[in-house]
């Protein structure tokens, strides 16, 4: 199993910027993606940013240019950096971790949700 635990997030207003961070324990060498959804309440849950342990980064169209995700492999630990914040960012972001076990069983793993929002 796999344990995530996110930090950052809060309130800024548009224009500005914040910062989450998401760490995992446990069966690390399972992960093979770490990253980021987040959901609206009544709206489905949307890829923000996936990063996986090679480095290829994967984000949603509409943080393209504002967001960077980096991850730290030494400490299991991924960061996004949101820039140029916008109220339509405003959402619960989930940290997830695509993991695959020895028997080849692909299984995801969420965190518990940070909110982060933004004021126009």
């Amino acid at each position: 199993q796999v344990q995530l635990v996110e930090s950052g997030g809060g309130w800024v207003q548009a224009g500005g910027s914040l910062s989450l961070s998401c760490v995992a324990s446990g069966d690390t060498f399972t992960i093979r993606a770490m990253g980021w959804y987040r959901q609206v309440p009544g709206k489905q849950r949307e890829l923000v940013a996936l990063i996986t342990t090679s480095g290829t980064r994967t984000y949603g169209d509409s943080v393209k240019g504002r967001f960077t995700i980096s991850r730290d492999g030494a400490k299991n630990t991924v960061h996004l950096q949101m820039n140029s914040l916008k109220s339509e960012d405003t959402a619960i972001y989930y940290c997830t971790a695509d993991t695959v076990n020895e028997y080849n069983v692909q299984y995801d793993y969420w965190a518990r949700g940070t909110q982060v929002s933004v004021s126009s």
